[in-house]
């Protein structure tokens, strides 16, 4: 199984440090969620993981590998990013966005019969089968991001990363995707995703990074990171945790500096 990882990575932005010596590895087949409150740099670890920033210092690898260093389209096919907000600039219908997805792995001869089984089985996983003749520009905001991830689904990568992939999506949607990127970790891919809402973190992770102006907090187990100490020095709130029949439920109750 491959292995997603940094070592010592920084990256100053705008002459602020984005990333410090951020030292990480995420596990195959498990969902890690990246947590911290605006501006800790979740998104920016992503992009380093994905090799559309380079850090000022430190690597990211894959296997071993320096991510920057992968031939493009090898890259392609192991890691597959769902950007926050990602929009759609072509008058395409969904289903050709989603075959998209797989243009990595085609051949001389195009798309095969295993392309079409993944990008059905992608559109089917994120409820998008009936928008398949639609517009992708014409999308509300939640169609759009199921579209979207649709698209990386298909690509059957090794590694899923989705920066706030359930931004704009209603509530039963967002357990829909919770429950696929679940089903994605347990064929053994691995997924490393950007959460703001602590409960949604509690319901999908495996484990969980707590970051903090570039900093990491903490790092582990769910059990062990999601505690009201650790939120508390992540976010400066005090949280309520609790379990109920659908697992454990944390809310923010006050911000307490």
């Amino acid at each position: 199984m491959s292995v997603l990882a940094t070592e010592s990575l920084s990256l100053v932005l705008g002459g602020r440090a984005a990333l410090a010596d951020v030292t990480v590895q995420f596990a195959p087949g498990r969902v890690t969620a990246l947590l911290g409150p605006n501006g800790a740099g979740k998104s920016t670890l992503l992009a380093c993981l994905a090799a559309l920033r380079r850090p000022d210092s430190g690597h990211a690898r894959l296997d071993g590998i320096n991510v920057m260093q992968l031939p493009r389209q090898q890259r392609a096919r192991q890691i597959g990013l769902l950007p926050q907000n990602a929009e759609v600039h072509w008058d395409i219908d969904v289903a050709t966005l989603v075959a998209l997805g797989r243009l990595p792995h085609h051949g001389r001869r195009g798309e095969s019969a295993a392309d079409r089984l993944a990008i059905a089985r992608a559109m089917l996983a994120t409820d998008v089968g009936q928008l398949a003749a639609r517009c992708a520009t014409q999308l509300s905001g939640g169609e759009r991001g199921r579209a979207l991830l649709a698209r990386v689904l298909a690509g059957e990568p090794q590694w899923l990363l989705a920066d706030e992939p359930l931004a704009g999506l209603d509530p039963a949607h967002q357990l829909d995707v919770l429950d696929r990127l679940r089903e994605v970790a347990a064929h053994g891919a691995g997924v490393v995703l950007v959460l703001h809402d602590l409960t949604h973190a509690a319901h999908v992770a495996h484990d969980v990074v707590l970051l903090r102006d570039g900093h990491i907090v903490a790092q582990g187990a769910r059990e062990n990171v999601l505690t009201a100490p650790l939120l508390h020095a992540t976010f400066d709130i005090d949280v309520h945790i609790g379990e109920s029949a659908g697992g454990q439920f944390i809310v923010p109750l006050r911000r307490s500096r």
